[in-house]
């Protein structure tokens, strides 16, 4: 079970008396009487032989790697520079001289599950062994059904966090970020234990993503008390929302939790600021994006946020390169995507050809402890021990990048986010490990 491990930082400023306590342990259980089981549990897994690693010669092939993430639609604004940060290893190799050449195809999923399944095929056509994809985890989940699993081709995700994810297949289907049965309990705690509000609403877009963390959320905030008063559903991309807000709002609940993406948030605010009286609202990761303010056209002072962090043991050395290479600081879910091409990049190396099941044999070899240390400080370096069939062991900018039986990370953060003034800002953050 996922439990707290420390707090990393409170930022000045907060915006309310007392900071951000959010206390207790993330699950039902006491995490302390789990610790004997775990024992025994790995006893089994080191006995069993590691993957063939004949590494290759870089002079005689291109490792090649897919992209699939949304460049446009809904989730536009987030996915295009998610893909940038997928990209950024394979730039960095080149701008570094590296002799190992990175052949990388992106493809847009436009937040589409049809179009997502569409590009991802055309990926698997064209060779690409493993791809970074998808985002919105209604793309990503038919894309693991139709594509990736019976096609043995593994994507990660950098950005898909319904939990249903967890339950796909560990071997061809994995993510850097963490589960939304995490994040709904982090927000129903910030909500209920730490800013004392007793009711809530929530309106959340009508697919995987929207409908499973209003659910964890919900379940989270009414075992610590609270009580959901309205959990309305909404369709992306619609000319108004006034009438989803008059639903959702009808019960004069003390917050509205919001789940949405870019372009649907900008217009769910705008009719909220026009239409109605302000009360706090809470939002995920989706709408953790910088120019929401200007685009809304309103400071959005009332509003707060959660999103998995970049916490990761190399999480500056990963901003120094997205700075260097974009002009900007890196975005939420970022990291994750850097680290999830750079593990593949890795594993395909490793392994010595662009092979679905042998990227996906290598993928924790790379990544899981044992080896010699490796991340975007030393990628160069990484790459070339790799080649060689070197034992490594990847550390991101995002976590430790330590995948577990299903694919998830055993150890991720959270940043929480106040809106203000025209501008979002990191007011707290804290480490978990399942």
């Amino acid at each position: 079970m996922p439990r707290r491990i420390t707090r990393r930082r409170i930022v000045a400023g907060m915006g309310v008396a007392g900071g951000v306590s959010l206390a207790g342990c993330l699950g039902e259980e006491d995490p302390v009487e789990t610790g004997d089981d775990d024992d025994d549990d790995t006893d089994d897994t080191d006995d069993e032989a590691a993957p063939d690693a004949p590494g290759t010669d870089p002079d005689e092939r291109d490792v090649m790697h897919g992209i699939l993430q949304p460049e446009t639609g809904d989730l536009g604004e987030l996915g295009t520079p998610i893909a940038d940060a997928a990209e950024l290893p394979a730039l960095q190799l080149e701008a570094e001289g590296s002799p190992v050449t990175v052949d990388v195809q992106r493809e847009d999923t436009q937040t589409e599950s049809e179009t997502g399944i569409a590009r991802a095929e055309d990926l698997v056509a064209g060779g690409y062994p493993s791809f970074t994809g998808a985002a919105a985890s209604d793309v990503t989940i038919p894309v693991a059904e139709s594509v990736a699993i019976p096609e043995q081709v593994p994507m990660i995700s950098p950005a898909s966090t319904a939990p249903g994810i967890t339950d796909l297949d560990g071997e061809y289907v994995l993510r850097t970020a963490p589960s939304d049965a995490l994040q709904g309990v982090v927000m129903a705690e910030l909500g209920y234990e730490d800013r004392g509000w007793e009711t809530a609403a929530s309106l959340h877009l009508n697919d995987a993503y929207g409908q499973a963390l209003a659910a964890e959320f919900g379940q989270a905030f009414e075992d610590l008390g609270g009580e959901i008063l309205e959990e309305v559903p909404f369709e992306p991309e619609q000319a108004s929302y006034t009438s989803a807000l008059e639903q959702v709002l009808a019960d004069d609940p003390e917050f509205l939790m919001v789940v949405a993406f870019p372009v649907s948030g900008i217009q769910i605010f705008r009719d909220f600021y026009g239409d109605f009286e302000e009360l706090p609202i809470m939002v995920t990761d989706g709408l953790i994006e910088d120019g929401l303010p200007e685009d809304v056209d309103n400071p959005m002072d009332n509003v707060i946020g959660t999103s998995p962090a970049a916490a990761g043991p190399e999480v500056d050395a990963f901003a120094d390169l997205y700075e260097e290479e974009y002009g900007t600081s890196p975005g939420v879910f970022n990291a994750q995507a850097y680290d999830a091409s750079a593990v593949q990049i890795l594993a395909n190396l490793r392994g010595g050809e662009n092979d679905g099941q042998v990227v996906s044999e290598q993928i924790r070899e790379v990544a899981n402890p044992g080896g010699e240390v490796v991340g975007p400080s030393n990628f160069p370096e990484a790459v070339e021990l790799a080649a060689d069939g070197e034992e490594i062991e990847y550390q991101g900018a995002s976590s430790p990048v330590e995948f577990d039986e299903n694919g998830d990370m055993t150890a991720v953060a959270y940043d929480i986010y106040e809106f203000g003034d025209f501008e979002i800002e990191v007011v707290d953050s804290i480490d978990f490990e399942a």
